[in-house]
């Protein structure tokens, strides 16, 4: 399987200077290269080192503006995931770059592959430092981006917008490029840098690449699978893995994606992120192979146990490097997923397995009683009674997170994201993004009010851009994640609550429609109005869902 970078051009043309008029300019050239290579939206929050490029766009090239560059690069990262191909960022020097790094960061693990532009202060002055220069803002987001350039020259930045394309898309994560403001009306040089016209990548596995996990898989007496975040694509060779090896297949901690449906008879459910938990999961297999993740993907270090118990052999199949690379195990293998789990089956014997015990899922609860206040199960267990087969699911509500799980299992491929890292506002300007992308697709983000807050302003993107998303915000009027942590510490957290915000208040304020809903009655009306059209749907609605404990 090869695949092909799909690039409209001809041979000699990858740079986008080349063939370029009499009297074109760096940006002219620029232009043709964001054509030539399907980038033709622009996600920004314009600045003055940015006029000149942003300045008159052609008609064919689309700018989604954005109140805050963390919602810009939100949106941008939701867009690309979406379309399977890297979008477009504009930034504005450090303002605008520093603004945004938290969401650089997410993008980066969640393997979103941007293009980002950042403004800088003209050459001939940066010496200078005037107002407004970014000191090294190629290193600025540090070792987020995939790659990272500053042009030798206003004539070389054609090419390297081409080749932060394909940086971007085989390192799946942003490529960074710093151009300075007077570039743009260089004349164009045909003899500038530049980057490949077509790019392929051979994705085919051979049965000897996989020799050596096939027999370590075969050997296994009670082999299991942790799934990560493999493609969308990889799902047909993850299910057919499992059901060759017929063995438990969990999801785990944090999911980015999902990579197995969870009504499968051979999900064993999500694993716990305490570390003696994990290892209790999993000490019982004498195989583990983690697929589209590292071995293994903890959270806080709460007591100082193994992982793994001793006579569990550990083995990782990543398309990342980076992944095998720091994984602690017995075989690494570095290739794409899906590809490699078709290998491997056409290896394996048909075994008797050692299936799981059926996941155990809550009985959805009764209405609350006069009096009694909305809790967040209430609110999943409608969503789930309503939701469209095929819906994609955002989710950013940490403390809401794991009973999430349990009450919305997911079932089709990419049907669920969520933030990669922690890096909080990706749930809302994300979603707003994923709509963008996928404009016949049901998006629906489920949020916390605490999160909500990190994005914010993307709510006027949505309105401004007819994005028909639904947002369902649970409101508790606090940090409810760290209030529980506090409590597993023994004490009592350091910050208030913030009741008095109001999230539907602030929506209608950023020119979106929403809605409060505070009894189950209002709930259910409000979904089942909503959600049967959600996929034709062209405006947002947030529904400020206020909930207990």
């Amino acid at each position: 399987m090869i695949e092909s970078t799909p690039v409209q051009t001809s041979a000699g043309q990858g740079n986008g200077s080349r063939g370029q008029g009499v009297g074109a300019t760096v940006r002219d050239a620029a232009f043709d290269v964001m054509r030539r290579h399907g980038m033709t939206t622009i996600f920004g929050n314009p600045g003055s080192t940015e006029i000149a490029f942003l300045t008159d766009l052609p008609s064919d090239i689309r700018f989604v503006l954005g109140l805050h560059e963390g919602s810009v690069v939100g949106m941008a990262t939701g867009y690309a995931l979406a379309r399977g191909e890297p979008a477009f960022v504009n930034l504005h020097t450090a303002a605008g770059l520093g603004n945004a790094i938290n969401a650089i960061a997410n993008a980066r693990d969640c393997r979103a592959p941007l293009v980002i532009l950042v403004g800088q202060q003209d050459r001939r002055q940066i010496a200078f430092e005037p107002f407004l220069t970014g000191r090294q803002l190629d290193r600025l987001a540090g070792e987020y981006p995939v790659w990272r350039n500053f042009p030798a020259r206003g004539q070389d930045v054609p090419g390297a917008i081409a080749r932060a394309y394909h940086e971007a898309k085989a390192g799946r994560g942003p490529a960074l490029l710093v151009v300075p403001m007077g570039d743009w009306l260089e004349p164009a040089d045909e003899l500038a840098a530049g980057a490949p016209a077509r790019l392929l990548r051979p994705h085919s596995v051979r049965a000897a690449d996989v020799s050596e996990l096939a027999e370590l898989l075969a050997q296994a007496d009670s082999p299991a699978l942790i799934v990560g975040a493999p493609e969308e694509q990889d799902w047909d060779g993850v299910l057919a893995l499992a059901e060759r090896l017929r063995c438990p297949v969990w999801q785990e901690p944090f999911s980015r994606r999902v990579s197995f449906p969870q009504d499968h008879p051979l999900f064993a459910g999500h694993l716990h992120w305490q570390r003696r938990l994990m290892h209790d999961d999993l000490e019982r297999y004498d195989v583990v192979l983690t697929l589209g993740t590292n071995a293994f993907r903890a959270y806080l270090f709460d007591e100082p146990v193994a992982l793994v118990g001793p006579g569990t052999r550990v083995a990782v199949l990543t398309a990342d490097p980076a992944e095998a690379h720091r994984s602690p195990c017995d075989l690494a293998v570095v290739a794409p997923v899906g590809a490699t789990c078709h290998a491997l089956v056409e290896q394996l014997p048909e075994r008797a397995g050692n299936p799981p015990e059926p996941v155990r899922r809550p009985a959805p609860l009764p209405p609350p009683k006069d009096g009694e206040p909305l809790r967040p199960g209430h609110v999943l267990d409608a969503l789930a009674e309503r939701v469209p087969d095929d819906v994609l699911l955002i989710e950013e509500c940490p403390s809401t997170q794991p009973e999430l799980y349990q009450r919305l299992p997911v079932r089709i491929p990419f049907g669920f994201l969520s933030t990669a890292n922690g890096c909080l506002g990706f749930g809302l300007a994300g979603s707003i993004g994923l709509r963008m992308g996928l404009p016949d697709r049901p998006v629906v983000a489920v949020l916390g009010d605490g999160s909500t807050m990190y994005a914010i302003q993307a709510l006027w993107s949505a309105a401004r851009y007819d994005v028909g998303v639904l947002l369902v915000v649970l409101a508790n009027g606090r940090y409810a994640v760290m209030d529980g942590l506090a409590r597993r510490q023994g004490g009592a957290g350091a910050w208030p609550g913030f009741e008095a915000v109001d999230i539907g208040g602030l929506a209608r304020s950023l020119g979106c429609p929403a809605v409060r809903v505070a009894t189950h009655d209002d709930l259910t009306r409000v979904l089942d109005d909503v959600l049967p059209g959600l996929a034709e749907r062209r405006e947002p609605l947030v529904v400020d869902a206020v909930v207990g404990e």
